[in-house]
Parts: structure tokens; C-alpha cells; sequence
């Protein structure tokens, strides 16, 4: 078997459908073992979920090399950080560290083999890539939102300290507890109690909610919406792009069967 077979192999198991789902199945079956894990089970239970994370390590590995193997441009396999992120978790996963001191550091890497269902899974990919494209553009709105967030735990820090310390005593106290106003965590109880000596202080708390919980928060989705509209409208485009150009190569195809066949039927009529 030649390089070539060997990768047109690989191509067409990595584009399988029963293949991807099996790498799904797999990843889901990691989850649920690292879930086992914080479980007090038995030692020859223990044992097989052992075993069967090997098991898991070296199939993650074999899928690796085959997607390694059917890229025509392997130097452009590492272009992808998806494929990086692939690798590099794998390949500390083979790194026998459970008996040492980053056996602590293996654990994390084995749950975050979880986040391989987002690079194996497109929809998760599309998800993910436009909440980082959203990034910038959140970034100013929180900013303004932390600017709001500052002001009025001043204000309480300097109003309600006196009322309660343990809400208001200083200000990253009392950022907490805006934090839970925004989360509508009991946030009555706080009001009222600040009612009981500043009738009017309800200002403050409707104010507050109305500027992050409906106001900010509706611009940070909008924003991700935005963006996640942009990122299915130029996959469409890419995608219709590529139809495009197979339909020009087959036409283009078809042209040149249908020049030969003039030209043999010339031929044939020539005496």
C-alpha cells in the first residue's frame, strides 16, 4: 500500500459519519468517567475505569493520527488551533503522571478532553468562534458595565455601610451584593432593609437593575447574536463558493467530453 492509499484511507475515515459519531461516543464516555472518578467506588471498579481511560487515550490518539495523516498539507494541520488543542491534550494524556507530582495536572488535562466535542462537532465550533469574535465588542460594553457596577457600589459603600457591614462595608463588599441585585438573589431583603432608613433608596436599586440586568445584559445578547449570524452568513457564502466551483469543474468536464466526442465524430465522417 503506497502513502497515497494510505491517506485516501484516512480521508475517507475521517469523513465518516459512523466514525465521527464514534469519537462523540467516546469523548461522552471520558465525561462520564471523569464524573465516576469523584464517586467513592471500589478498588476493582476503579481499576476497569483505569483501564478504560487508556483505552480512551490511545483511541483519541489513533484518531489524531488519522486526521493527521489525511491532511494533504500537514504543515498546515497546526494551523487550526483546534487541531493544537486536539494534540497537545492527548499527548499529555500519555504522559504516565499519575504517581507524581502533576498527577494533579493530569486530571485537568483528562477533563478537558471534554472540550473535544466541541472541535469534533461543527454547530459547537460555529457557537464558540463567534463568541470570540464577539470579544471586542463585549469588551467596551462590559467595561461601561463595570464603570456602572463602581459608581453605585461607592454610593452604597458610603450610604448603607453603616446599615450592614457584611453587605456594604467596603466596596468590593458591596459589588457582591450588586452582583446578586443583578441576579435578583433575594434582593428585596437588601432593598428593605435599606428602606428602613432611606425610604427613597429603591431608586437605587430599580436604577441599578434597569441599567445592567435589562439594558446591558440586552445589548451583551444582541451583540452575540449579531455576531452569530455573521459567522452562519459566511459559512453560507464559503459554502456556496465551494458548490460553485465543483459545478464549474464538472461543467468544464462535461465540455471537454463533448469536444472529443465532436472530434471522433469528425473523424468518423471524414472519407
Amino acid at each position: 500500500m503506497t502513502i497515497t492509499d494510505i491517506q485516501a484511507a484516512s480521508q475517507k475515515l475521517r469523513d465518516n459519519k459512523l466514525f465521527e459519531l464514534f469519537v462523540v461516543a467516546i469523548i461522552i464516555l471520558s465525561a462520564l468517567l471523569i464524573g465516576a472518578k469523584t464517586y467513592p467506588i471500589p478498588q476493582a471498579v476503579m481499576q476497569a475505569v483505569t483501564w478504560l481511560d487508556v483505552g480512551i487515550t490511545v483511541i483519541f490518539l489513533f484518531e489524531i493520527v488519522v486526521r493527521f495523516i489525511a491532511e494533504p498539507n500537514k504543515r498546515r494541520f497546526f494551523h487550526n488551533g483546534w487541531n493544537v488543542f486536539d494534540t497537545l491534550v492527548v499527548v499529555v494524556s500519555l504522559v504516565p503522571i499519575e504517581d507524581s507530582e502533576m498527577a494533579l495536572v493530569g486530571r485537568l488535562v483528562r477533563i478537558f478532553r471534554v472540550l473535544r466535542m466541541v472541535s469534533i462537532i461543527p454547530e459547537l465550533r460555529t457557537l464558540l468562534n463567534s463568541l470570540l469574535r464577539a470579544l471586542p465588542q463585549l469588551g467596551y460594553v462590559l467595561l461601561l458595565m463595570f464603570i456602572i457596577f463602581y459608581i453605585y457600589a461607592a454610593v452604597g459603600a458610603t450610604f448603607f455601610a453603616s446599615i450592614n457591614p457584611d453587605l456594604w462595608g467596603d466596596i468590593s463588599i458591596s459589588l457582591l451584593t450588586l452582583f446578586r441585585v443583578m441576579t435578583f438573589e433575594d434582593w428585596t431583603d437588601v432593598m428593605y432593609e435599606t428602606m428602613g432608613t432611606y425610604p427613597l433608596s429603591w431608586i437605587y436599586y430599580l436604577t441599578f437593575i434597569f441599567l445592567t440586568a435589562f439594558a446591558f445584559l440586552n445589548m451583551v445578547i444582541g451583540i452575540v447574536v449579531n455576531v452569530l449570524e455573521d459567522e452562519h452568513a459566511r459559512e453560507r457564502a464559503e459554502q456556496e463558493e465551494a458548490e460553485g466551483k465543483i459545478t464549474l469543474e464538472d461543467l468544464q468536464a462535461e465540455i471537454r467530453e463533448l469536444k472529443q466526442l465532436i472530434r471522433e465524430q469528425q473523424k468518423n465522417n471524414t472519407p
